[in-house]
């Protein structure tokens, strides 16, 4: 697992809602699920059980309870039916929606922290979504590294 998350899960999640705070704009909030989509998907497809589950987890996220709720489940279903129409368009639809955060560096790196707690949240973040974090990271001109990636 990543260093700066095990180290303390409970500070690093509470930092990461604090920062999340920071970006309360659209925005961040569509990049932000738009990752967790990503995440979501990142072993090519995106079961009904996981997308239930990923709903889920947004609903109860501390780092993304700065968000009106209704909009963040009504974002990630709206990836999601990209996803579910056709997994490239939909990866291609969501990275659309992150990259809206290029040169915004402190914007993606909080962005890209909270799609890391979001893979690690069943306790295994595993090799695609380690992977698809670090494309996130190319996509968005962060050095993979800073996250352990």
């Amino acid at each position: 697992m990543l260093n700066w998350l095990k180290t303390n899960a409970t500070a690093a999640r509470d930092k990461m809602k604090t920062e999340v705070a920071k970006y309360r704009n659209n925005d961040f909030m569509e990049a932000v699920v738009a990752g967790c989509a990503l995440v979501a998907a990142a072993d090519g497809q995106v079961t009904s059980d996981e997308k239930q589950k990923m709903a889920a987890f947004i609903q109860r996220s501390e780092e993304l309870s700065v968000f009106d709720m209704s909009k963040v489940i009504g974002s990630f279903n709206k990836i999601m039916e990209g996803f579910e129409f056709d997994a490239a368009i939909g990866k291609i639809e969501a990275m659309k929606k992150i990259t809206r955060l290029r040169g915004n560096d402190e914007a993606a790196r909080t962005m890209v922290r909270v799609c890391c707690v979001i893979g690690a949240a069943d306790g295994d973040f595993d090799a695609d979504e380690r992977k698809i974090v670090t494309e996130i990271c190319t996509e968005l001109g962060l050095a993979p590294s800073e996250f352990d990636l």
